[in-house]
């Protein structure tokens, strides 16, 4: 098989010192987690920077090379369309949602749930949720390890058909546990941060590489045709690939399950030393970092085009259009080089993976484990808990593998299960947060009615050719095929319409376990005013350097500031502030948000006093300066 040719001795190499590599540089962040809120959410202590890195590797999963290079060798410049469509969602995610969860101290979408409307809610959405997110952890070890089978072959294990696969999915798998289960988040996050860097070097390194072998960038954009020069694809004549589909299914659907009801992508968010670092970080990820992933991602398939066009002979004859980001990167990439080609792959996976097996776990404690099963522990069970459940996690994820080997068509099989399943928890988040009127039995409506709406569109798909804004039916022989992009306007649609219906014809039902204020776009004050424990600052004062002495005569909950220092931060007794490391490449590693207490006595211009306690959660170096800001 073509596959089998691919690697030399120094490319494995190259992949296992990388492994090796993670599992040391992720499990050394375990004395970061000392709780659960430190396991979960890091603490909330990030900047907007390194938040926005490490969510490119996220974003980024094991196919994405694969897919995209795809998409750009049929297709060309609008594979991009898919990275580009985000924009849409940004307003209502960095206002709306992203404040109410965060001030909310709200730690998964199930609790959003009950606290609006619920536990029936609430359970039925964890269900939903974790069926989505522990599956879609298979499916990324199910994609690296058909990737990579071809580049290890174990010839002991040839007898045995897809032993090899499991073996190194099992290899993938142990790396994973060991660095999410020590260090939680943060180790998810610091791992995630040096991985996108990985996946956009050995991104660009392609690109720069094909370019040199055209001979060019005039050379490369000549050899491309027309049709391959449009950032965006026809409006709606191509079935497998359309402007409006992609619209429909990328820019609405995925985009918005993605932001609103990605667990791991909430606790990358929650994970912020604020809601408005938050909002640089979506900002720098939307506008920057995104189109130049999607150029990361889709050149190889560019380049394959071009390649062929100029030198119809060095391509092998033949292959597969979801081969072309392997075949390209072996023609281009001398040994050793494509081993970095190989750990961006790994990369891809891993960084997908690991926030999801943290998802899964705050999950399981925090809306089955803690709520239902063990009450009232103290917060190292559940911490430990919190571990445990990331290896189970893990081992699931695993033996789903065998599952995902009995399907032909995995990706598109995948697609179809989350089209099934994203509209309606997607559409009662967006009713939920933007209309007080929404109710429990409307959202009850949405999950139980929308769901069998969408199952309807699976076996009847004619019922979406209203919603196909002209696109064709695709004659595909397996039922998932057919209009396998326009069915998520069709879903949006007919979940939206059945959450409005329901709740006009339940327009004067409350039940007493509901609740809006500090759960919708309306109310936000409210939980602004119990995140603080008081009234929140509308203004903030500018940062200011000062230096860290240790006092135990401070009391734990607060921080010691001279009147003149608040007064430069615009700040005063009983706001909360934010003090950090001055060092800012650490990204907040090194930080504390506290309260500024009442008594000044004793402290000295340009200094600030914290209990000894204090300092050492938040791993700050007495004697030193430390950047201190007004948070609200």
């Amino acid at each position: 098989m073509l596959a089998q040719a691919y690697g030399q001795p120094i490319d494995h190499v190259v992949l296992l010192v990388y492994l090796a590599i993670m599992v040391g540089f992720g499990a050394t962040f375990a004395r970061y987690t000392r709780s659960t809120r430190d396991f979960f959410v890091s603490g909330q202590r990030f900047t907007w920077w390194l938040i926005s890195v490490s969510f490119i590797a996220t974003l980024v999963g094991s196919y994405s090379f694969m897919k995209y290079a795809e998409a750009g060798y049929r297709y060309g410049l609008s594979s991009t369309m898919s990275y580009t469509n985000d924009w849409f969602a940004a307003p209502l995610w960095m206002f709306g949602w992203l404040p109410i969860i965060y001030f909310g101290r709200i730690t998964s979408v199930p609790e959003y749930f009950e606290r609006r409307f619920g536990k029936d809610i609430r359970l039925a959405g964890t269900v939903l949720i974790l069926l989505y997110m522990i599956g879609y952890i298979g499916f990324n070890f199910y994609t690296l390890g058909k990737a990579l089978e071809p580049l290890f072959p174990i010839q002991a294990l040839q007898s045995v058909e897809h032993l090899n696969l499991m073996v190194i999915v099992v290899v993938i798998a142990v790396v994973c546990a060991i660095y999410v289960a020590a260090g939680g988040q943060t180790s998810v996050i610091m791992t995630d941060l040096l991985q996108g860097f990985i996946l956009l070097i050995a991104g660009f390194v392609l690109f720069g590489l094909g370019l040199y072998h055209l001979g060019g960038f005039g050379e490369f954009w000549s050899h491309l045709p027309v049709e391959h020069k449009f950032g965006m694809a026809e409006f709606n004549t191509n079935e497998k690939f359309s402007h409006v589909g992609v619209f429909w299914q990328d820019g609405m659907a995925n985009s918005i399950a993605f932001y609103f009801m990605n667990q791991g992508v909430l606790m990358r968010f929650l994970s912020v030393k604020s809601p408005r670092e938050a909002r640089k970080a979506t900002i720098v990820i939307i506008l920057i970092l995104m189109p130049v992933t999607a150029v990361a991602v889709s050149n190889a398939g560019w380049l394959g085009t071009a390649i062929q066009s100029k030198f119809p002979d060095e391509l092998p004859k033949g292959f597969s259009a979801n081969q072309v980001f392997v075949v390209v990167s072996e023609l281009l990439c001398r040994p050793g080089v494509f081993g970095l080609v190989l750990a961006a792959l790994v990369a891809a996976l891993m960084s997908t993976v690991d926030t999801l097996i943290n998802a899964v776990a705050t999950i399981l404690i925090n809306d089955v484990y803690r709520p239902y099963v063990v009450k009232d522990k103290e917060d190292r069970h559940y911490l430990r808990a919190a571990r445990w459940f990331s290896i189970g996690a893990t081992l699931v994820g695993v033996l789903l593998v065998p599952v995902f080997l009995g399907f032909k068509s995995m990706y598109a099989a995948h697609a179809a299960f989350t089209a099934a399943i994203t509209p309606p928890i997607v559409v009662v988040i967006l009713l939920s947060i933007t209309w007080k009127r929404y109710n429990r039995l409307s959202a009850l409506a949405t999950i139980v009615l929308g769901t069998g709406a969408m199952v309807l569109s699976f076996a009847v798909p004619q019922v979406i050719t209203p919603f196909a804004h002209g696109v064709p039916m695709a004659e595909a022989a397996e039922f998932y095929g057919k209009y396998k992009y326009m069915r998520a306007c069709y879903g949006m649609l007919m979940c939206m319409g059945i959450g409005i219906v329901a709740t006009f014809l339940t327009w004067n039902y409350r039940a007493a376990t509901e609740t809006v204020e500090g759960l919708t776009i309306w109310t936000l004050l409210g939980a602004k005013r119990r995140f603080k424990g008081g009234e929140p600052k509308r203004t903030t004062g500018k940062k200011i350097r000062l230096k860290l002495v240790s006092d135990d005569g401070v009391a734990e909950d607060v921080v010691a500031v001279h009147p003149d220092d608040l007064s430069r931060l615009s700040a005063a007794a009983g706001d909360l502030l934010y003090l950090a490391d001055k060092r800012w490449w650490l990204g907040g590693l090194r930080s504390l948000h506290i309260n500024a207490g009442d008594s000044t006595a004793g402290v000295e211009r340009g200094t600030v006093r914290l209990s000894s306690s204090k300092i050492e959660e938040g791993r700050l170096r007495v004697g030193e300066p430390v950047v201190v800001e007004l948070i609200m």
